[in-house]
């Protein structure tokens, strides 16, 4: 049938992922812009319709990523069908859109672009927003059980939020992206907070959450779970931890390749859609489910882990597991972007003793290693060498490491992105 929209102004027929991708950094003046009234305007020309699919989405400071893993995976085991939205990507773009556990293909990705072309006519879309797009449009195709859409910026605003979450989930509440959210946790809270709907379901896995958050739902009327009151969680000796409802058994379990406040709250999730695993399947994930770029060992003698922690609440979790079992020395590489809270990023480490390697990042938000270099506490700038670049700065700090050392490198997906590409490029193991 012949297309009612206008004759595509994208790439030539045919075109590849990477001749898509680069045209669509450049149909839009700006990387972000906030706004829902241009995506749900081409979501309609497209006759988007999850009516039939369970909607997830899960928004936070930190910790999306790892719960939209765990509950895809424990979807999954039970035989359900999934479709899971996920961004940034660390190597290859196709890591941003997963259905039924498998990573989307290029000619998928082509196809729903070209489609998306088609149908925005004369209306305006990020990079951002024609992803997401593709995104629902190969979940719909795909005519998925469950929908789990991780939000990229903040919520209220964010493309994700187009479509009406049937469950709702905020994993954690902390300071990131300032310049468009706000620079407070209250405001904040307000704009991931937009991902509920009024009577809707929603979890809320913060063990701390703003006044506003729990006025915001409480006016609202909405149906929410509290971490701390409504489910929770406690680490026990040997190496294992408890998960309880109120009124029920506790579960028993070893410690996850993951943060357990993210298990916690997925399984909040799972529990409220009637839809926790058995619990030899549950023991079975919570030892598996690991997330690419999160707590991520890619090397042994010396071990090298690589996070993408990049504001203080996430590296206040990275410092309390980055000694555990240290033999040697620590060796610490970083490279940052420029819109962060450098300073407050980097005190939470002040208290490591470490040598330092400092890398200066690529592309539109690019920062020195020399500028981050004087975000760091004094004491940490006298152990502390500059590099052109962050493969530079690892390269530096596995030539120092002794075999009984720990290499960690963070500070952006792009600085993990680095230095995952220099080890599939070298026989580095």
């Amino acid at each position: 049938m012949k297309s009612t929209f206008p004759e595509s102004k994208g790439p030539a027929q045919r075109a590849s992922l990477a001749q898509w991708l680069t045209y669509l950094e450049s149909i839009h003046p700006s990387t972000i812009d906030l706004g829902l009234d241009r995506v749900q305007q081409v979501a309609e020309n497209l006759a988007l319709d999850f009516s039939n699919t369970t909607v997830i989405t899960v928004a936070g400071t930190n910790g999306k990523g790892t719960t939209c893993r765990f509950l895809e995976q424990a979807l999954l085991c039970q035989g359900k069908s999934t479709g899971v939205y996920a961004s940034p990507h660390l190597l290859n773009y196709c890591e941003r859109v997963r259905l039924n556990g498998n990573e989307a293909a290029d000619d998928v990705f082509c196809d729903a672009f070209e489609r998306i072309e088609q149908a925005r006519g004369e209306v305006s879309l990020t990079y951002f927003e024609f992803g997401t797009l593709a995104a629902m449009l190969m979940m719909t195709d795909a005519n998925v059980d469950y929908a789990i859409l991780e939000v990229g910026l903040g919520g209220r605003l964010d493309a994700t939020n187009i479509v009406a979450a049937d469950i709702a989930v905020i994993t954690t509440i902390g300071l990131d992206h300032m310049d468009w959210l706000g620079d407070s946790r209250d405001e904040i809270a307000i704009e991931k907070a937009g991902i509920m709907r009024p009577q809707g379901l929603a979890v809320v896995g913060d063990l701390d959450p703003p006044a506003t958050l729990i006025d915001y739902v409480a006016k609202q009327n909405i149906d929410a779970w509290w971490a701390k009151e409504d489910f929770t969680f406690r680490l026990t000796a040997d190496n294992e931890w408890e998960w309880q409802k109120p009124s029920s058994a506790g579960y028993r379990f070893s410690m996850p390749q993951i943060p357990v406040q993210n298990v916690s709250t997925a399984l909040a999730v799972l529990s409220r859609l009637d839809l926790l695993p058995s619990l030899d399947k549950l023991q079975a994930l919570i030892k598996t489910v690991s997330v690419p770029g999160r707590r991520q060992k890619i090397a042994s003698q010396p071990d090298v882990f690589v996070d993408v922690a990049h504001n203080p609440q996430a590296c206040a979790l990275m410092r309390q597991w980055i000694g555990e079992d240290l033999q040697g020395r620590l060796h610490i590489v970083v490279g940052m972007l420029v819109d962060k809270s450098l300073s407050a990023t980097l005190d939470e480490l002040g208290c490591i003793e470490a040598t330092w390697y400092i890398g200066s990042t690529s592309g539109p938000r690019c920062l020195s290693g020399k500028v981050l270099k004087q975000h760091l506490q004094p004491k940490q700038q006298q152990c502390a060498q500059t590099y052109d670049s962050v493969t530079d700065a690892y390269l530096a700090a596995r030539e120092s490491a002794q075999t009984q050392d720990r290499i960690l490198v963070f500070g952006s997906f792009l600085t993990v992105a680095d230095v995952l590409a220099y080890h599939r490029d070298s026989s580095i193991q």
